[in-house]
């Protein structure tokens, strides 16, 4: 059973914020109107009205539909205009001509939000970009709208499932946000896996209107919210991104995986959501400058959305110690750690000497520790509790493979309590399958976590370290001798004007 969420923030918090947030109309609606919905199976329409159905969230639900009296047992309306009610926030999965039409209805029947669903957009080519025109035109800034060609967005916490995926996030602290609403499915198929919830699920789509900058401040405001993945193809409004980032990162880690860093891949993008790629490496040192945190791959971004749920506690600093009961897998995960830039602790002389009271001769006398392969979870408990207090280490990572005396699930077990409550991070790495599987549950449900290959959760570390290091980042200003002032100033802001005349919101590399 999941335990009640919690506000992460101060309980002055909803005093000091006297107005409403302004995307709330969209993750908090009283009023739902899905326009589009219909019996036919299969059909979008019908998997959104069913998911808001099937997962009371606290509001009345309208089904539009010009040629049905009633959908899925609800009375169906023949447009947005004829519901008695006033509708807080409107579905829309109609064909894509006839979307700019229904946004105006919405807006003369006073919605202030919409999610549309429907592709057909920028994505195809010039037709598509006309029709977001004319979204735009007809929207007249009255409403704040999420895609098109989009999934939709879950709220885990209240109930509401705006989505037409087939199962409900769980409610947990991650906020995620991926302009391919594929990802999102995958992305929550693995969720349930991992035992990782949700405070926040969107699928952003083309970003018409509601931008990166727009989401992660509506997540860095959220109390509910304790970090911020991101699947991104295009950067889109870079300004506002970056803005928003470097605002929020003081508080929440943001974490985020930026595709189409080949051209290959950029042409690939642009054809799946009319995204234009920015200068990856202009990007990428962007995002270390506001603090966000860059992956490449898909793997480390689900890990490092699991790390954030469930490890409160940042490394502060690049030394790892590994504890193992099996020399290679120790080296592994040592070659992992130095290939991406993290270190191996060095054992102080107090930890060795207490090391040597408790493990049998032949240990290695040095990190990673390696206590043999006829270790008992006792054992692994006794080298834990005295390596956490070592102050040359920043974090700690637990090597388990299957021996004779070695029982997975029992040393998972008994080192719960101790990788709980140390003070700094705990990482585990139980390798096998059948006979280590008990254990890898029992330490994932703990919060505590768990690998099946030390390599991963050795890089795993080194992100973290990377995120802590890349806050210093926000606080750091750069600083220019007397006579650097004003050098070369003019031919910056002729740069500057020729980016901005040239419709561009990115320098290129040479410039």
């Amino acid at each position: 059973m999941i335990a009640p969420l919690k506000p992460t923030t101060d309980p002055a918090y909803d005093i000091l914020r006297s107005e409403r947030q302004p995307l709330s109309v969209l993750f908090a609606p009283q009023t739902v109107a899905v326009i589009g919905a219909t019996d036919k199976a299969g059909s979008v329409g019908r998997t959104l009205l069913w998911n808001l159905i099937s997962n009371p969230f606290g509001g009345t639900i309208f089904p539009v539909n010009p040629k049905r009296h009633s959908v899925l047992g609800i009375r169906a309306y023949p447009t947005i205009k004829a519901i008695p009610e006033q509708v807080d926030l409107a579905i829309i999965a109609t064909p894509a001509p006839t979307v700019p039409g229904v946004i105006d209805e919405c807006v003369e029947a006073g919605v202030k939000g919409a999610i549309i669903i429907s592709a057909g957009f920028k994505e195809i080519g010039e037709v598509g970009r006309v029709l977001e025109r004319q979204i735009l035109e007809k929207a007249r800034g009255k409403m704040r709208i999420i895609g098109p060609n989009c999934l939709g967005l879950m709220s885990p916490r209240t109930g509401l499932n705006a989505t037409f995926a087939s199962t409900m996030a769980r409610p947990g602290n991650v906020g995620f946000i991926s302009q391919s609403g594929a990802l999102c499915t995958a992305v929550l198929d693995w969720s349930f896996w991992e035992n990782v919830g949700f405070s926040a699920f969107v699928s952003i789509g083309s970003m018409l209107d509601v931008g990166w900058g727009d989401l992660i401040y509506y997540l860095g405001d959220d109390p509910y919210t304790q970090s911020i993945v991101i699947y991104m193809e295009s950067i889109g409004d870079a300004q506002a991104f970056l803005s928003a980032a470097r605002e929020v990162a003081m508080t929440k880690p943001i974490i985020v995986i930026k595709t189409g860093r080949t051209e290959a891949a950029a042409k690939a993008s642009a054809s799946h959501t009319g995204a234009l790629a920015g200068s990856d490496d202009v990007l990428d040192a962007a995002f270390r400058r506001c603090g966000v945190l860059r992956v490449n791959r898909i793997s480390e971004l689900f890990n490092m959305a699991e790390v954030l749920a469930k490890q409160p506690r940042r490394p502060q600093g690049p030394r790892l110690t590994i504890i193992t009961n099996a020399g290679g897998p120790g080296v592994l995960a040592t070659d992992a750690l130095i290939e991406t830039g993290g270190e191996l602790a060095e054992l102080s002389p107090e930890t060795i000497s207490s090391l040597n009271e408790i493990l049998p001769t032949h240990w290695s006398h040095g990190n990673p520790i390696d206590i043999l392969g006829d270790a008992d979870s006792e054992r692994y408990t006794k080298a834990l509790e005295i390596a956490v207090k070592d102050v040359n280490s920043d974090g700690l990572l637990v090597i388990l493979t299957p021996q004779a005396m070695t029982d997975p699930t029992q040393t998972a077990e008994q080192l719960k309590p101790y990788a709980q409550n140390a003070t700094k991070p705990v990482f585990a790495s139980w390798m096998g399958g059948s006979e280590t599987k008990a254990g890898e549950t029992i330490l994932n449900s703990a919060s505590i976590p768990t690998y099946p290959y030390p390599d991963s959760a050795a890089r795993l570390f080194n992100l973290m370290w990377r995120y802590s290091y890349n806050l210093k980042g926000i606080y750091e200003t750069p600083v220019l001798s007397a006579d650097e002032g004003n050098k070369d100033t003019a031919l910056a802001q002729e740069m500057l004007q020729t980016a901005r005349q040239q419709g561009r919101t990115l320098l290129t590399e040479l410039e």
